[in-house]
């Protein structure tokens, strides 16, 4: 049995009861924190709050070579560890798609999503987010500035009135994590660069959300103009942006409120 289980956002006091129940019962526990990360704990603390070693895989012990993890799950029961909710990276699935195609049983204890915590932390309306995105480091992608693909992603959904989850990149090699005010300054350059959206409203001056350490004790929910974000800090990662899209009257009400976003630049609620 290969069992994926989903640690939630941010540390080990995360994870759901049937997670836990999972880990306790596993002959053999893998995790991988490449994809994403629990900002609030260690390997170790995971391992003492479990009382079970956990053996972290790298991202080619994960796609390339994952054949030991398969061979235990044939016999015994393997549990695969992420943060988030387990089943929202691609890698993960193909892991669980070779399993089966061995044979192998397989099942899904989920964990809380960023994407969820997003919509929860900040007041917007879920079904009324569009395509996700990931804006990366310029050296991930080996380009400069933007993504073309980023900003398509954001300028598609804001023409549908639809608000656009961010996700900012990790570089797992390097303990980097991007910046929620890095984010910020890109995206308004990009905008300032384009020139292509009817409204002539500055990349600066357009409104974005900041969400930094969703499902930690203590986080942060900041809406202002990118270019006000983008000279502010939002303390230890994990960071999310949001580029709203049309805002319904609540959606308006809890950026003021939750987001101390100023009235003036809040659009009009529809």
């Amino acid at each position: 049995m290969l069992t994926f289980v989903g640690l939630g956002l941010y540390d080990e006091q995360s994870v759901t009861v049937a997670g836990r129940e999972a880990i306790a019962g596993a002959d053999r526990v893998v995790a991988e924190f490449y994809t994403s990360k629990l900002a609030g704990t260690t390997v170790a603390d995971l391992e003492a709050c479990h009382d079970t070693a956990i053996e972290v895989r790298d991202r080619a012990g994960v796609e390339q070579t994952p054949g030991d993890v398969l061979d235990d799950a044939e016999s015994d029961d393997v549990v695969f560890l992420t943060a988030g909710d387990t089943m929202v990276s691609t890698t993960h699935v193909d892991l669980r798609l070779r399993a089966h195609e061995r044979g192998i049983e397989s099942r899904v204890v989920h964990g809380t999503t960023a994407q969820t915590a997003a919509s929860s932390l900040t007041g917007l309306q879920n079904y009324r987010f569009g395509k996700a995105t990931t804006l990366p480091f310029e050296r991930s992608h080996g380009g400069d500035g933007l993504p073309g693909s980023v900003f398509e992603t954001i300028a598609a959904n804001r023409e549908r009135g639809l608000h656009t989850l961010v996700f900012l990149d990790i570089d797992a090699a390097n303990d980097d994590y991007m910046r929620a005010d890095t984010a910020a300054r890109m995206l308004a350059d990009a905008w300032d660069e384009t020139g292509s959206e009817e409204e002539a409203t500055a990349g600066a001056d357009r409104l974005g959300v900041v969400v930094a350490r969703a499902g930690s004790p203590e986080p942060v929910v900041r809406a202002d103009r990118l270019g006000t974000l983008a000279g502010e800090s939002f303390g230890d990662p994990l960071h999310l942006l949001v580029v709203p899209g049309e805002l319904h009257l609540l959606e308006r009400e809890a950026l003021a409120e939750l987001g101390d976003a100023p009235e003036e630049v809040l659009p009009p609620a529809v």
